[in-house]
Parts: C-alpha cells; structure tokens; sequence
C-alpha cells in the first residue's frame, strides 16, 4: 500500500467510526477556537503563502467544480435542466447522482441517460476556478489530487501531475472487474450521445461490453458500482505519495478545495494529518459552507469560508499586484 494510501485508509477508519456526526455535517477533530483573520487579510496571507511555498499540493473536490457552474450533481438547478431536462422531464428526477440511481425499465434507457452524464462532463467547457487556479499555480512546482472525475484538470496538465485517486469519466471498466484494465470511454459515450438525438434511450447494439467476459462496461469511477482497484488506481496513488515523500522536508503547501462532509478520508483529513507532521507544511482551505481548522495546526494553516471561484479570482489578482 502506497504512503497516501495509508493515510486516506486511517482516516477512513475514522469516519466510519463517526459517521453520524461527519453525516450531520460536522467532525470529531477539535477545531480551532482562534479569531480568523477578515477576508481581505486571509486573501493577502493566501497569496503570500503561494508566492513563499517551494512546492504546493492542491487538493480539488466538488465544491471547486460546482463553484464554477458544474453544480448540476444533487439537485434541480439550472445547469442540470439545461443538460439533463428531458430525462427530469421524462422520469422525475432532479440531480444527476440522483439519475444515476433510478431504475430505468430498460439498459438502453439507462444507458442513454449514461451518455448524457458522461457526454456532459467530458465537453464541459474549462470552468473559471481552474483557470485562476492555473493562473495561481504559474511558475511553482505543484501536484494535483483530486476526488473529481470530470476530467477539469486533465484539461490543463498532463498525466504526471494529476493524481485522480476516484476515477476519471474518460475511462470505461468491465462492471465485473473481470480483468484489470480500464477503456476509452470518450468515443463509445459520443456515438451513443449522437444516435440518442432528441431521445432518451439509445440502440442496443452501441451499450458496450467487456471483450473479455460479455459483461457491460461501466464508467471507471468510484461510487456507481464495482470500482477497479487495480493498476491505474494504484498508479494514481503513487504519484501522489511520490511527490509528497520528495518534498516533505521543503516549504510544503496544501490547499484544500471544496471538500464536502461526505468525502473528508480523501483529502481533507491527510491534509490534516501532513499539516501536523511535516516540519515547514502550511494549510489553507476553501470552502462555501465549512471553515474547519483543527486546533492541532491553527498556527500552520487557516480556513476560509467563501464562494471558491470568488476566492481564487482574489488570489489571482492579490499575486498579480
């Protein structure tokens, strides 16, 4: 098991321990019960903390998505009618995860709505809070990791710097996990997303199956079904652990993005733990609703509670003075 994994495995351990209180939207961890810093002087610290860091590790969950209009996963908003309405319309559903768990009467139907998910992420267009993430990130050496799989930072950086530890809609895998490799998922998702036109199932003979064992395929993503744990996943762990063993004794960076209370074990919490035990590690979160910081590591990070994308647009502009 690689060094991040471990981590991500303890801090899974706790979770389950205390769920109820991570479901009611809450931690065990003690927080800090220091004054933050007002927004202005968190923003100026931020950006002084990316200029003085010698390598940064992001941390992207959903929130960083959703803040730059990918909003369209729990419930009914604009942007899941504008690509999802006719299944809204059709079935009743509002949220695409919501989609994702109805019963469709038939594989083609269901199929059809799977495409249109897939199809929806893979032509996104790069959301805004990437780009200023970009713009931040110019000139430093960084590491991505990320729970998101709608393929937003492969947009921007190539393999090497991206550890996409729950999946990437770019990939197919046997739903069986028959065998131990993943699939190009971006042409079969556009021939079925073309033959739908204005409906909502899709021909039979495009649902696609595993050339191994028969069975379907299935987006390889962690969530949804029977995710493949297997040599990709184990690489994109091992990049991660790679980069943090090479730079634990330098100033060390991590910067939390979005992270919801159903997924803290992924990044939230590592963070946490690297922040406490790396001798010159520094922590900033950003989140709209939750601004935890544990009390361990209140004079080594900070947390701020605003709207992501507005958050990064003042970083932006703050190291661009």
């Amino acid at each position: 098991m690689s060094y991040y994994e471990n981590l991500v495995m303890k801090t899974q351990e706790n979770y389950s321990r205390y769920y109820s209180m991570y479901a009611s939207g809450k931690t065990p961890i003690k927080l800090s019960q220091k004054k933050a810093l007002d927004y202005q002087a968190q923003i100026t610290e931020f950006a002084r903390r990316v200029k003085e860091a010698d390598c940064i590790i992001v941390g992207g969950a959903s929130g960083l998505s959703s803040a730059g209009g990918g909003d369209f996963y729990y419930s009914g908003t604009p942007s899941f009618q504008k690509h999802f309405g006719k299944f809204a319309d059709k079935y009743g559903f509002q949220g695409a995860f919501a989609g994702m768990m109805y019963s469709f009467k038939t594989r083609e139907e269901f199929w059809g709505y799977l495409a249109t998910f897939l199809h929806t992420t893979q032509h996104a267009p790069l959301r805004k809070p990437y780009r200023d993430l970009d713009t931040i990130l110019n000139g430093k050496d960084f590491h991505i990791l990320t729970t998101n799989q709608d393929t937003q930072f492969m947009r921007l950086y190539p393999e090497d710097k991206v550890s996409e530890i729950q999946g990437d809609h770019r990939f197919f895998q046997c739903s069986k996990a028959c065998c131990d490799e993943v699939y190009d998922a971006l042409q079969p998702v556009e021939a079925m997303y073309q033959a739908m036109g204005d409906g909502t199932s899709i021909p039979t003979e495009l649902i696609p199956h595993c050339p191994h064992c028969g069975a379907e395929l299935f987006p390889w993503v962690r969530g949804y079904g029977n995710f493949l744990q297997g040599k990709k996943y184990d690489e994109q762990y091992q990049k991660i652990s790679k980069y943090i063993l090479e730079n634990e004794q330098k100033k060390i960076l991590f910067i939390e993005l979005g992270v919801g209370r159903m997924t803290p074990m992924f990044i939230q919490e590592p963070f946490w733990n690297l922040t406490l035990s790396l001798p010159d590690a520094y922590y900033i979160s950003v989140n709209a609703e939750y601004d935890f910081l544990p009390e361990q590591i209140e004079d080594k990070g900070i947390a701020i509670l605003g709207n992501i994308a507005s958050v990064l647009e003042d970083v932006r502009l703050e190291i661009n003075k």
